[in-house]
């Protein structure tokens, strides 16, 4: 950031709303000076108003950069670099642990440096929502909630006595308490408030748009209600906690027009399928997405929030949605005052923000659909984006079940002392569970409606299937008890296990042993059918390899047939009390019947009384009593938290980045290569290097817990990086999981890359394309780094994994349009040489030099994915928190 001189834009204003004076900078004052801006999406207006604001304050890269952005009304696919200052910082605790240790461990960095231990303090509020953690351990039974939130304690005591001392040792950090809901919907409810004001140093009340960032890739769910947020990873988000600009290009904005509105029975999850299927198919990877066009009227604020949400899985930065009479009446519904309420009103008109369906402004490109087209759908059984109508599921399993396992058909076997079989495509998990949808009442509430339908016709979920409802906030349970709906989902297996992300993020928990068994000795295809946003391999359940997203009332609908092997659309869900077949039509609710459920059980009341104590938790949380100090006392020992080598033998000056020679490939891989496998959030198997470690400090397998919540200590990410059960390297052909070649010889990627260190062998990563794709996780980049890899080569990369290799030092390189692993014949016994690393510009053209094993070589040329100079500072560094410390100790 460089100081500014007197020549600003000038745009400061007084706006009067309710009988108070705020200031803001006009877009209308800058339009004066840069041109008309009317045309601009909304998006961009809000990165416009940002460089205003802060160039007031004296902190921007130049007015050129306001101008940069008005002119790309005129050439809407620009790429220059912009500074992006967010309101506020939306953390999880599978993420917000790692942000939190390394916030303790730079404290330690600064004090060693001379430096003041007080400048490490986030900025801007910051909100951490624990809802992560939770497993389902117990399901199907009254009390499994309270039994899972005992568990939950019990296995991450050290981890929220730890989180609970971050909340009390920083200034502007607050933690939401295990129970209370997921992140983004907190967001949603309660944190979120579409114009945030605060008091500038003039004493001045200052009016601005609510904007965040979070290290959560679904953060985007906000942008449904008009705040402009998405994912980072934690080591950006602890960059701009402690006042470090997010160093950005001016997107390319995709604009999606919605016309008409959806036909009966259709919802908002098959929507949202759809539309990722489409932008996946045209390609909007580091786009904004926004949403325009007369159907945004017919959408409620829940369903936006569910498209919105699920942008990572279409791969843009974020989906938007203007402010607009829904959202004011979603913020007064959900218990915001009415001085918030009139305040975003006045302001979002004042600025031309306000959503006029009938506007449409310039976008890099556009596509739009008619959402009376829309079809019931599945979503799977590996990607997000691989949509298939609802009546040709069972197609697509058997054609998976032949072309992928080979397998001829779906058998079936006897489970060891149960009256059933189970085989290949029976559903053995069904689980109303994520922040996509959990808390959107109308697939809610006809999901209870199915399993009341259901219910009076004598249906119950199949024996095999592991059912669980974990809502993403306590007012679904509110609303869901009043309406007597909860009653019919516990009939139908659907009690309540917790407040969390539970299936989606992997934490499923065990299936029942003979099931298991059952499943593992027969190498049977079992599916799951979840109503998340993530269906990627490896991550919901260890012994599930088909996994199926849909809406809560079809997730209901499969637990009772019990298979995705015949269409759920043409044959029974099974034999009322009569012996007559039930099929999916009988059960499922009308569109009125569930407008008018939600009419009388919803009302603000539910909402003002479930966030009036928000932070204190329950008796657990409170029990837990710690004592703020300036630096954390790490504790010998820990499998949980520990003090990361990240700032190990740190210098104010830093040290020459050097070149890359006689790299070796530590795995070469294929397309979508998710940050899951790289960086696996769910069970800890046994015998891999992070079970082997964990054993060896006395940790009982039963205590295992999960990578998310082990995130707080590397040395069980670092074994855990590349350790996918699914993960396919192709240096060893016909392999499932985490192996590599040393010397020719095959072994776990953790101790091969241990050995390469040992012998001072550099590592490179070679993989295809959407490298990346998924979670923000920057355990992902900072477990690639710590195995000693220097440079990811890639056909092309998701936005937030190459941004996070490039904070922590990794040298992100693409493949030439063409060129591949394939074409070039990369393989297992080839080294790499990458020269002039240290003199490296961003985007340039990069030589990277191959030896093959006989001695023969060539080289082929790559594009330096470093997009930005401040990038580029932040790699010369080691990574963006050397730098923020380096800049923080002077």
């Amino acid at each position: 950031m460089t100081q500014v001189g007197t020549d600003t834009l000038a745009t400061r204003s007084t706006l009067e709303v309710n009988g108070k004076s705020y200031t803001y900078y006009s877009l209308r004052k800058a339009a004066e000076r840069l041109g008309d801006v009317s045309r601009l999406p909304i998006t961009l207006k809000v990165l416009l108003e940002n460089m205003l604001r802060f160039e007031d304050e004296g902190f921007t890269v130049g007015q050129e950069h306001a101008q940069a952005l008005v002119d790309w009304q005129n050439n809407p696919a620009t790429g220059k670099e912009i500074q992006f200052r967010p309101a506020r910082v939306l953390l999880q605790d599978f993420t917000g642990v790692p942000c939190v240790v390394d916030l303790a461990a730079m404290r330690d960095a600064i004090k060693a440096l001379g430096g003041d231990t007080t400048r490490i303090n986030p900025q801007v509020p910051v909100d951490l929502v624990i809802d992560h953690s939770v497993m389902v351990d117990e399901f199907g039974h009254p009390k499994a909630m309270q039994a899972n939130m005992d568990l939950e304690y019990a296995r991450n005591a050290e981890r929220y006595d730890f989180l609970k001392w971050g909340s009390k040792s920083f200034q502007n950090f607050s933690a939401v308490p295990p129970g209370t809901g997921i992140c983004h919907q907190v967001n949603l409810e309660y944190i979120a408030r579409g114009v945030w004001s605060s008091q500038a140093p003039d004493g001045n009340l200052v009016a601005y748009p609510d904007t965040c960032v979070g290290t959560d890739s679904h953060t985007t769910m906000v942008n449904g209600l008009g705040v402009l947020g998405w994912g980072v990873g934690g080591i950006e988000a602890e960059a701009a906690m402690l006042g470090q600009p997010i160093s950005m290009l001016i997107p390319q904005v995709v604009g999606f027009r919605l016309d008409g509105r959806l036909a009966e029975g259709v919802t908002a999850t098959d929507l949202v399928l759809t539309c990722v299927k489409m932008l996946r198919d045209i390609g909007v990877v580091g786009s904004f997405v926004e949403f325009y066009g007369p159907g945004v009227a017919n959408l409620s604020l829940a369903d936006r929030a569910t498209i919105a949400n699920m942008a990572p899985e279409y791969g843009a930065t974020c989906g938007f949605f203007g402010i607009d009479e829904k959202t004011l009446d979603y913020l007064r519904l959900t218990g915001r005052d009415e001085d918030t309420i009139t305040l975003v009103e006045a302001y979002n008109r004042e600025q031309g923000l306000w959503f006029d369906p009938a506007h449409e402004p310039v976008f890099t490109r556009t596509l739009e659909l008619d959402m009376g087209s829309v079809v019931p759908s599945l979503a799977g059984p590996k990607r997000p984006q691989d949509r298939v109508a609802l009546p040709q599921v069972d197609e697509l399993f058997n054609a998976e079940l032949k072309t992928v396992y080979g397998k001829a058909a779906a058998k079936r076997v006897e489970v060891e002392g149960r009256d059933h079989k189970i085989g290949d495509g029976d559903v053995v998990i069904a689980a109303i569970t994520s922040c996509t949808n959990t808390s959107n009442p109308d697939v809610l509430i006809a999901a209870g409606l199915v399993a009341k339908k259901a219910r009076e016709r004598g249906l119950k979920p199949k024996p095999w299937v592991k059912t669980s409802l974990a809502p993403g906030s306590q007012v679904v349970t509110d609303y869901l008890i009043k309406s007597g709906l909860q009653d019919d989902l516990d009939a139908m297996g659907f009690d309540l296990v917790g407040y969390g992300c539970t299936t989606c993020i992997g934490n499923s928990g065990p299936l029942p042993g003979p099931i298991s068994q059952a499943i593992n000795g027969n190498d049977i295809v079992a599916a799951s059918v979840l109503s998340g946003n993530r269906n990627f391999e490896g991550r919901v359940s260890p012994d599930v390899r088909a996994n199926f997203l849909a809406s809560p009332p079809l997730v209901v609908a499969y637990a009772i047939k019990g298979t995705v092997t015949e269409d759920i659309t043409s044959t029974p869900l099974g034999q009322d009390q009569q012996g007559r077949d039930v099929m999916l039509a009988d059960v499922w609710p009308s569109n009125l019947e569930i407008a008018d459920l939600r009419a009388a059980n919803i009302d603000r009341s539910m909402f003002t009384s479930r966030y009036a104590n928000v932070y204190d938790g329950d008796e657990h949380w409170r029990a837990i009593t710690v004592t703020a100090s300036d630096t954390y006392q790490w504790r010998a020992g820990s499998t949980y938290i520990a003090n990361p080598p990240f700032f190990d033998g740190m210098e104010m000056t830093p040290s020459p980045v050097l070149d890359i020679t006689d790299a070796r490939p530590l795995a070469i891989l294929g397309d979508s290569v998710t940050t899951d496998h790289i960086s696996p959030a769910g069970s800890i198997k046994e015998d891999s290097p992070a079970g082997e470690y964990l054993k060896s400090h006395q940790v009982a397998r039963a205590d295992f817990n999960s990578y998310g919540s082990r995130r707080g200590n590397h040395e069980v990410m670092m074994r855990g990086t590349f350790a996918n059960i699914r993960i396919r390297n192709e240096m060893v052909p016909g392999v499932e999981g985490g192996y590599t070649l040393y010397k020719g010889g095959r072994m776990p990627i953790y101790d091969a890359a241990m050995r390469h260190q040992a012998d001072g062998t550099p590592l490179v990563v070679i993989a295809g394309k959407e490298y990346g794709t998924g979670s923000s996780r920057d355990w992902a980049a900072k477990g690639t780094a710590l195995l000693g890899v220097r440079a990811v080569i890639v056909e092309s990369f998701e936005r937030i994994h190459r941004s996070n290799l490039v904070g922590m030092g990794v040298l992100p390189l693409q493949f030439r349009e063409g060129e591949s692993r394939a074409t070039l014949g990369l393989k297992a016994d080839d080294s790499f040489t990458i020269r002039g690393v240290a003199d490296l510009q961003p985007g340039q053209q990069v030589e990277v030099a191959v030896t093959r094993g006989d001695g023969t070589g060539f080289t082929f040329t790559t594009l330096c994915r470093i997009d930005t100079p401040n990038e580029l500072e932040y790699f010369r560094h080691g990574g963006i928190l050397p730098y923020v410390i380096r800049k923080l100790a002077a």
